[in-house]
């Protein structure tokens, strides 16, 4: 079935508290929806501006899915998936983030043609996904009293924003430890927080603390792979990497090195469905597990990153806590949440309805 039309706008969802990492402080969630029509069916992407990560905001987001991409998409055959995939890849150079909205988008339009949920659809089953609840960076008593919470929500799995300070991150993470008790589990984020040198000596402080860190994830510079490799190297915490990871490329480099133990997959990252799961499959052959992660986005492009999820038994662990932090996103349909699990949708493809303008 053809496609024949496209529709696209922007949304701006305030958020209840502003949500602050080594790289940003926001309190405003915003995206862009994308979806592609044919006469039997609407497929629906999204795509969030972080321009501290990805370089994309909301205006060249849509240029890009208005002149790059639609032209190459507009009276094409739905189901022609790979040769659309592949005209999407090529249409502009980077714009990762348009990609991932247009992807989603096809995906959910060519499951939906075929009445059949989008997991299900790559392959992939109902196996039991958790996320963990991420903490905002903040003074060590403020990321204390909401780590209590999160665990009284149902969270067994904090990931704690830090890279502000290397001496306060320690603070932080200690007042976090005792406020949760030595059950809960504890991973970091260090958003490109620390030098190499810096990172070296706060893990290994945290390690000297016996603070039971699960892993770090970015201590250094996206760009530093051999500052990411070096971390890895001097400490015993388990090292992951996220803004040093976009493409296939990437994780080649990544995993030859030997430059950290996990990697983290974004589709706002690495373009989409497609490539996030070629390198989830590249990982497994070199025996690295993946995290599944998200940017501040909304049920619509979370719900697909579950849905890759599914499809991977690579990926391990889960940061898609996203909607929750946003709260109302004005999105019905998608994924749902029981406490830390996520819930799959029943419906074709991703099983958004309707959507707050």
């Amino acid at each position: 079935m053809k496609i024949i039309d496209y529709d696209i706008y922007q949304r701006v969802i305030k958020l209840d508290r502003p949500f602050k990492t080594a790289l940003r402080s926001v309190d405003r969630a915003k995206e862009l929806v994308f979806e592609l029509k044919t006469e039997a069916a609407v497929g629906i992407g999204a795509a969030p501006p972080t321009e501290v990560i990805t370089g994309d905001n909301l205006p060249g987001i849509q240029a890009t899915l208005e002149n790059q991409v639609w032209p190459v998409l507009k009276g094409q055959e739905a189901e022609d998936l790979n040769y659309l995939l592949n005209k999407i890849s090529s249409s502009a150079v980077n714009n990762t983030s348009a990609k991932a909205a247009a992807e989603i988008a096809l995906f959910d339009l060519v499951a939906r043609l075929n009445q059949t949920p989008l997991w299900k659809f790559l392959g992939g089953r109902k196996r039991d996904l958790v996320t963990d609840m991420t903490i905002s960076v903040d003074r060590p008593e403020i990321m204390a009293e909401d780590a209590k919470k999160a665990v009284a929500k149902g969270f067994a799995t904090l990931k704690l924003k830090v890279g502000v300070g290397p001496d306060v991150d320690l603070a932080r993470v200690k007042a976090v430890r005792e406020a949760v008790g030595e059950e809960i589990k504890l991973r970091l984020d260090a958003n490109q927080g620390w030098t190499a040198n810096q990172a070296i000596n706060t893990i290994k402080k945290l390690e000297a603390a016996e603070l039971d860190i699960e892993l770090v994830e970015q201590p250094v510079p996206a760009y530093d792979f051999k500052g990411l490799k070096e971390v890895k190297e001097n400490v015993l915490i388990p090292i992951m990497a996220d803004e040093s990871l976009f493409s296939l490329k990437d994780a080649v480099k990544l995993l030859e090195m030997q430059a950290c133990d996990y990697l983290n997959i974004k589709l706002m990252k690495t373009g989409g469905i497609s490539t996030a799961l070629a390198i989830a499959n590249l990982a497994q052959s070199y025996g690295i597990e993946c995290m599944l992660g998200s940017m501040l986005e909304s049920r619509i492009s979370v719900t697909a990153a579950a849905v890759v999820a599914a499809a991977a038994e690579n990926i391990t662990r889960l940061d898609l806590d996203a909607p929750i932090l946003i709260g109302d996103d004005g999105v019905e349909g998608g994924l749902n949440y029981n406490n830390n699990r996520l819930v799959l949708p029943e419906g074709p493809g991703l099983d958004i309805g309707v959507i707050n303008r």
